[in-house]
């Protein structure tokens, strides 16, 4: 079983490294200089040409901003008018029904239908007098300062406006 044995590899000594032989790099053999190198001429920007397609998309689509916030501001303001005019409505409403209220129920409860229906008036008119990014503005400040208030009410008119919606398709 000699036979089988792995012949021992010899191993040369490692080269001792001095502080002196780290710091000085050995030098290189010179490199053949190679032909003179062309320089390169400057790369001169292209001047764009008039009438730049990204001026033109820009430009577009400002435009369409423009008519998108043209539209919103027009509906919103349609909305506003036909919102004043339907609490408008309710106040009258509930004037006229003030005096079946007295005859009814008693003064007293008429008189609260007709300051009800002051109040409901006083709104539409506070409502019809302002301008919609007025109202935004108001909108804003008030979800700033109560946002609580105004989840809860989002909430509420979201859950109200299913309910309408399901109660319509029912009934087709």
């Amino acid at each position: 079983m000699a036979d089988t044995a792995k012949p021992k590899t010899t191993r040369k000594p490692a080269a001792k490294t001095t502080a002196k032989s780290r710091a000085t790099p050995k030098p290189k053999a010179a490199a053949k200089p190679k032909a003179a190198a062309k320089p390169k001429a400057a790369v001169k920007p292209r001047a764009a040409p008039k009438g730049k397609p990204q001026d033109k998309v820009k430009e577009e689509m400002n435009n369409f901003k423009d008519k998108a916030s043209d539209t919103v501001r027009d509906a919103a303001e349609r909305g506003k008018d036909r919102a004043s005019e339907a609490v408008g409505g309710l106040g009258k409403l509930i004037r006229d029904s003030a005096a079946t209220i007295d005859e009814n129920v008693g003064a007293n409860y008429g008189d609260y239908a007709r300051n009800a229906a002051d109040a409901v008036e006083g709104f539409a008119d506070k409502l019809e007098a302002k301008k919609v990014d007025d109202m935004v503005d108001d909108a804003r400040d008030f979800v700033r300062k109560k946002p609580a208030i105004a989840i809860g009410a989002a909430a509420a008119v979201g859950f109200v406006l299913v309910r309408l919606l399901r109660s319509g398709r029912d009934d087709t």
